[in-house]
């Protein structure tokens, strides 16, 4: 694999001459997913991040491929089988980061038994050809076994499912590696600060480099703003004062050892007492709980978890858990927000695709994407390209991404090896031990997370911040803060030496995570 140089990526902006086919603000899900899909159908592409790949939504997900059972109860067939359908794709094309998980709801009363057994049977159902597994009713005795450390007072007995789980901030790194191996051009930390018209339509972008401030002028025939939480920011650019048409959500996740629930298999709680669901996932030897879902008016890149969602978590998770949580086992709080369209948005304007996501055309030619999730994100950006190449009047191509591997792709991992998220590059990366034996030692002592993963991350996965690294690249920020915060000092003089920084930046580098790091955490 070739080093991926981004000051090359920044120069080639500068052809004031050259016109864009497409210029994708955002990189997220949606974004990268939109740039992929875009770049395979032959078009000249180009996505802009303000910030990293995943930073927002996309790295802060339940870590689940899912086709939404609470979608089924609710009768929305369409956007399940919707969903089943990709989630089969995504374990298909990148099954060195999406696996099948067996999820189990405990039931406490033979109604539950009952009533659960039909509706994930009609789940299966759904699923088809791509199922993962069959549902399965299990006696009280297989649950306790199954799930240590259930709560198993009046336990009837349980429900046994499949559903897939992945890692998301890991995916969106090998879209953007897929993206510019198929010819797109993707950059982080390169802001839209401007659009640019002729007349009243639409003909690019301004953009600037965040750290060095230089800005160009960008052309393109259609330009796509997949911002997520963001995208009122961009409409507003093209038309000030514009109605809104995101009201985020906020989800929160918990993050407690592995020995709450030293289990292979997933908890789901199917009713909280706000109606939602709720999880208890192992993830990176963890135990992922959440999520919660508070209507926010206000969104930023840091969401922090409310002290009333924390406790919400960790209430409902001490009525199904023999140990009861409580703040001191918190290793790691996250907060994420979901783009939901606003109440009494104009829909005679939009495509609606179906209830998860929507594709709108503004009078001058913008497309934005609202709504989605991680585990659609291919048909959003597939249903996105064909809008856009209906809009600029570009050459029709059939979308490739169906059946198309995921840079990484291999089917025989170790899941017990913590480099299985490199899938095909995991041996470059080992390699990368020949160039300085230094780089075979941990970076914390308690995590198995070494030194060439941090290279590997600069060289090959375009981090500039300890932030990327920690947070996106390793996922050490999300499994253990104050691990993380331990680790920065030694991942800052790395990544100084490997792109050419001083001691003031690294300096600058620590203190920037920790500050940020300590939201992850819970004040006792």
């Amino acid at each position: 694999m070739k080093y991926i140089d981004r000051n090359k990526l920044l120069e080639s902006l500068s052809d004031s001459e050259k016109t864009w086919d497409i210029i994708i603000i955002g990189g997220g899900a949606t974004g990268l997913g939109t740039a992929l899909d875009a770049a395979t159908r032959g078009y000249k592409t180009l996505l802009l991040e303000q910030h990293d790949f995943a930073k927002g939504t996309s790295s802060r997900s339940t870590k689940l491929v899912h086709g939404g059972v609470r979608y089924l109860a609710q009768g929305n067939i369409r956007l399940v089988r919707e969903a089943l359908r990709e989630r089969g794709l995504l374990l298909k094309n990148a099954p060195h980061l999406a696996k099948n998980v067996s999820f189990i709801i405990p039931c406490y009363s033979r109604f539950e038994l009952i009533y659960y057994s039909i509706g994930l049977a009609a789940y299966d159902l759904l699923a088809g050809r791509l199922s993962l597994g069959k549902t399965k009713r299990i006696n009280k005795s297989e649950v306790v076994k199954r799930l240590p450390g259930i709560n198993s007072k009046q336990l009837q007995g349980g429900i046994v499912y499949h559903d897939g789980q992945f890692d998301d901030a890991r995916l969106a790194v090998n879209l953007a590696q897929t993206c510019l191996e198929n010819g797109a051009t993707v950059l982080n930390y390169t802001k839209v600060i401007g659009l640019l018209k002729s007349g009243s339509s639409i003909c690019g972008v301004l953009a600037s480099d965040t750290e060095t401030g230089k800005t160009w002028n960008l052309r393109a025939k259609v330009v796509i703003n997949a911002t997520g939480v963001f995208v009122d920011e961009i409409l507003q650019l093209d038309r000030p004062g514009s109605k809104h048409l995101i009201k985020p959500s906020q989800g929160v996740h918990l993050v407690l050892e592995r020995s709450f629930m030293p289990s292979v298999d997933a908890l789901m709680i199917p009713k909280t007492d706000d109606g939602r669901v709720l999880f208890a996932v192992p993830w990176h030897d963890k135990l992922v709980i959440g999520t919660t879902d508070t209507p926010l008016n206000e969104h930023s890149l840091e969401p922090v978890a409310l002290e009333s969602e924390i406790a919400f978590i960790l209430k409902t998770a001490s009525g199904y858990l023999e140990r009861t949580p409580t703040r001191n086992d918190v290793l790691s709080v996250f907060a994420g927000l979901r783009p939901l369209a606003a109440p009494g948005d104009d829909s005679s304007q939009t495509k609606e695709i179906s209830r998860s996501h929507r594709v709108l055309v503004a009078e001058s030619g913008l497309i934005s994407v609202i709504g989605g999730k991680w585990t659609t994100y291919r048909q959003m950006a597939e249903d996105t390209m064909e809008k856009a190449i209906a809009v600029a009047g570009l050459d029709p191509v059939p979308c490739k991404t169906a059946n198309m591997p995921v840079h990484g792709s291999v089917n025989d991992k170790d899941w017990n090896d913590h480099l299985y998220i490199y899938g095909s590059d995991r041996e470059k990366v080992l390699e990368l031990i020949n160039e300085q034996a230094d780089w075979a030692k941990k970076i914390h002592p308690n995590y198995p997370y070494i030194r060439a993963e941090v290279i590997w991350a600069v060289r090959y996965e375009m981090a500039q911040t300890v932030e990327d690294v920690l947070a996106r690249r390793v996922r050490l920020l999300f499994v253990d803060a104050r691990a993380a915060i331990a680790a920065s000092s030694i991942t800052a003089q790395m990544m100084a030496r490997e792109l050419g920084r001083d001691e003031n930046w690294q300096n600058q580098q620590v203190a920037r995570f920790t500050e940020l790091a300590n939201n992850y955490l819970l004040q006792p």
